[in-house]
């Protein structure tokens, strides 16, 4: 036998031995927690789901390959370190019968205990069919009950006394459903969230302190790493959904040098009643927006099979997708067009995130346009949370990084939010998931949230300079009092990113 058969052999039989010794559940869960390890470690180690290892240790299922192996492993090697207490089985505390050693139980060549002719326990006085070496009657270890289950009957001369009432403890408040789930949660959160701070870990080991090579390292990782997070999240959640689901034609991409054809209503507004060439007198602000797409990721998102609808029939509060429509005209040259820079009339197709922006806009509370027509759409069945879950890993450890002022740990997250939104449609870097109608939805969301802003500065009595890309806003006036400064997602800051969008400028007023 070759050593690559015999290492083979040996392999099999250790995780066989590994197999047969394998804790109870139970005693799972007590080695992870003595050790201080989280699920998510544990799920890391041994390349499994967060939630395979809760499956585990709860007794739902029983550790399979390939984590199987790994999982035994680890389990053998955390007993050696905490090791069980011992036992206090009932039998070690019964007493014994006065004047005399009790033998040991006996046993047959079919492994059971050897049994005969009822009579009373050599331990505890309670009748038993099984037998000690001597042939009396004796328990089987841990079966005996203690003296006090062996008492005397009480006679008709000597009244049992009655027993006295031992006040009644008062329960203890169970916690209600919703907070279980969120302390469920948040407790998951925080496991998902320390995978963040072990890849740094690991990288900067690996750079051996180098921050700007465990940086690049990060990046470089950072798309598999936000696709085990957002499996992760995953593990406890109601929806299931395709990663490869079967898309319209309209959603597939024509050609590597075609166009998409969903209009995310990506803006570039300036406002035609100021020039940049004649600056003079009025002082602008260009403000940027604090991870845009990271907020987006909370949006309507169809998790279902796409299904085509005429007319209004696909339009729901519940549904999500992509629409074909004709936008009203847009009659407001002071505040950005929500379809943002678009020269060709006629339909196009819409995301829901722009579809829902003009219905709010043709409403009672706004009364901006006119709705548009909706001739035809591709939903299904949606919800606004699906990447929540990741959204809020990702926010609290972007807003730890700002604290802790961790640079390298603040690109990291950059790097997994903007890669995983831009990967998720045709992309060759990415092959867990293809799902391009999420990719145009979370585009669209994150330019709808940045009209929003526009129009609360608008609302405020600022005019709106500019409005570009995903997050630059050209204000001028006051801008603090209208917007928190700050490099938290739900903050402003002042943009220094380029020449143009320099901060803080003067602009003239164009010829009216």
């Amino acid at each position: 036998m070759g050593d690559e058969q015999f290492d083979s052999v040996e392999a099999l039989l250790e995780e066989a031995r590994l197999t047969a010794r394998m804790p109870e559940p139970a005693e799972r869960l007590r080695l992870r927690q003595a050790a201080g390890l989280s699920r998510a470690q544990v799920a890391a180690a041994v390349g499994v789901g967060r939630q395979t290892v809760a499956n585990w240790e709860d007794g739902t299922t029983d550790p399979q390959p390939p984590g199987r192996f790994k999982y035994l492993r680890l389990l053998e090697g955390l007993a050696q370190i905490h090791p069980a207490a011992p036992a206090q089985g009932l039998a070690e505390t019964a007493a014994p019968v006065a004047g005399s050693a009790v033998p040991e139980t006996a046993w047959g060549p079919d492994g059971l205990a050897v049994q005969g002719e009822p009579g009373s326990c050599l331990r505890c006085g309670v009748t038993t069919p099984y037998k000690a070496t001597d042939g009396r009657s004796l328990h089987p270890g841990a079966m005996c009950q203690p003296p006090a289950a062996a008492s005397p009957p009480q006679t008709a001369a000597t009244p049992a006394p009655a027993p006295t009432a031992a006040p009644s403890a008062a329960p203890a408040p169970v916690p209600s459903r919703p907070q279980r789930r969120a302390k469920s949660a948040a407790r998951a959160q925080a496991e998902t969230a320390g995978l963040i701070g072990q890849a740094v870990h690991e990288e900067l080991e690996r750079a051996q302190g180098d921050a700007d090579a465990a940086m690049k390292a990060l990046v470089k990782r950072a798309i598999p790493d936000v696709m085990r997070l957002f499996d992760e999240t995953r593990a406890t959640a109601r929806y299931t959904y395709t990663a490869y689901p079967a898309l319209p034609d309209i959603l597939k991409k024509p050609s590597k040098k075609e166009p998409d054809q969903i209009w995310e209503a990506r803006p570039n507004f300036h406002h035609p009643h100021y020039s940049l060439k004649s600056r003079g007198s009025v002082a602008v602000t260009a403000l940027d927006v604090n991870a845009a797409y990271l907020s987006a990721l909370k949006t309507w998102l169809p998790i279902g099979k796409l299904e085509h609808s005429t007319g209004t029939d696909g339009v729901d509060p519940k549904r999500s997708g992509v629409h074909l429509i004709t936008p009203s005209p847009w009659h407001h040259p002071h505040l950005p067009d929500p379809l943002g820079d678009r020269d060709q009339p006629g339909p196009l197709w819409v995301t829901n995130a722009t579809l829902r922006l003009l219905l709010r806009l043709s409403g009672p509370k706004y009364g901006l346009l006119d709705p548009p027509v909706i001739h035809e759409s591709w939903t299904s069945g949606a919800t606004e949370n699906f990447l929540d879950a990741l959204r809020k890993t990702l926010t609290a450890a972007r807003e730890t990084a700002i604290v802790e002022d961790d640079t390298i740990t603040f690109e990291y997250i950059k790097a997994m939010y903007s890669k995983f939104i831009s990967t998720m449609g045709e992309s060759i870097h990415n092959r867990q998931i293809m799902r391009p109608d999420w990719m145009h939805i979370i585009h669209s969301q994150a330019y709808a949230n940045l009209w929003g802003k526009a129009y609360k500065a608008h609302q405020a009595g600022l005019d709106v300079i500019a409005m570009m890309g995903t997050d630059e806003l050209h204000v001028t006036g006051d801008w603090r009092k209208v917007f928190s400064e700050g490099r938290g997602v739900a903050q402003m800051k002042i943009k220094h990113s380029d020449a143009k969008a320099s901060g803080e400028y003067t602009i003239g007023t164009a010829a009216r």
